[in-house]
């Protein structure tokens, strides 16, 4: 198992900024912790209890995110569903650290599946940001309803242009706030805003922590499988990583989804398009339910 900080006072650094960032929160929240089998797990509650009759909508935010830095979208779901968001362990944020070296899709698959267990009395709509797509799809979970995939790392290889590369480079060296603005201009739209709470967050992340690789594509037949449960695909027209030419043909070969555009998005579609992820997230609960309660 290996420790995603650098050490462990890089570790008590990224912990008090996010619990920084939860206490100047200005949507109401409660902050558990469950046990799982990779260690202790963050669970965010927003809204209203979840209670075992209707659905919950769980967010997975993706590589180097967690609840912290979810709030305009954590706000908005939670004014329609209740919600809840699982900070990933193995990535910065307010879980347990570490993660294994091999076989991680089938681990946090397995931590999925639990952590839905302790968090949720029903049925859920799983909502994941890249990473956290491919972890999504890695769970098979009976308390699974339907899946949100955005910009989802586990159907297709992530590329990365050789302008990211470029910018990166240079900031994972030496990170400023400037070097971590470049970066993530190249990860959204061409006219986006980077905001910058999450400037100085990923900042934060490149002085702490570890890099954290793409997760590869998972097995076409573990994919196979998911095609039984409703599932909606989604990516930006800008992004970089996982642009519609490349995401389309492999959502619908794997799980006869159709891929759905966010044409004024890139890559940070939880920050760019909240409320389009809200109203994809209604048209996912139509799909599992019949109905967007």
């Amino acid at each position: 198992m290996s420790s995603i900080y650098r050490g462990p006072a890089h570790r008590q650094r990224v912990r008090q900024w996010c619990l920084e960032r939860l206490d100047g929160w200005d949507v109401p929240y409660r902050r558990s912790e469950i046990g799982t089998e990779a260690g202790a797990t963050s669970v965010l509650l927003v809204g209203p209890q979840p209670v075992a009759g209707s659905p919950t909508v769980v967010l997975v935010p993706g590589t180097n995110t967690n609840g912290a830095v979810c709030r305009h979208l954590a706000g908005a779901l939670a004014a329609r569903w209740p919600t809840v968001v699982l900070d990933v362990p193995g990535q910065p944020g307010l879980s347990a650290d570490v993660r294994p070296r091999r076989g991680r899709s089938e681990w946090y698959g397995r931590w999925l599946t639990e952590a839905l267990e302790q968090a949720v009395p029903g049925p859920a709509l799983l909502v994941g940001h890249s990473l956290g797509g491919a972890v999504v799809l890695a769970s098979d979970s009976p308390r699974i309803a339907g899946r949100l995939l955005l910009s989802s790392a586990g159907l297709v290889r992530l590329r990365a242009p050789a302008g990211v590369v470029a910018a990166t480079v240079p900031w994972l060296a030496r990170p400023t706030l400037p070097r971590t603005a470049r970066v993530l201009r190249r990860m959204v739209a061409s006219a986006g805003r980077v905001p910058d709470e999450l400037t100085e967050w990923m900042t934060l992340v490149a002085r702490c922590c570890h890099s954290s690789l793409a997760p590869p594509p998972l097995p076409p037949d573990l994919l196979a499988e998911r095609r039984s449960t409703p599932c909606l695909v989604a990516t930006g027209r800008h992004d970089a990583f996982l642009p519609p030419q490349r995401l389309g043909p492999a959502a619908r070969r794997h799980l006869g989804a159709r891929l759905h555009v966010m044409d004024n998005s890139g890559h940070l579609l939880l920050d760019e398009s909240p409320g389009e992820v809200v109203a994809l997230v209604a048209r996912a609960m139509d799909s599992a339910y019949g109905e967007a309660a």
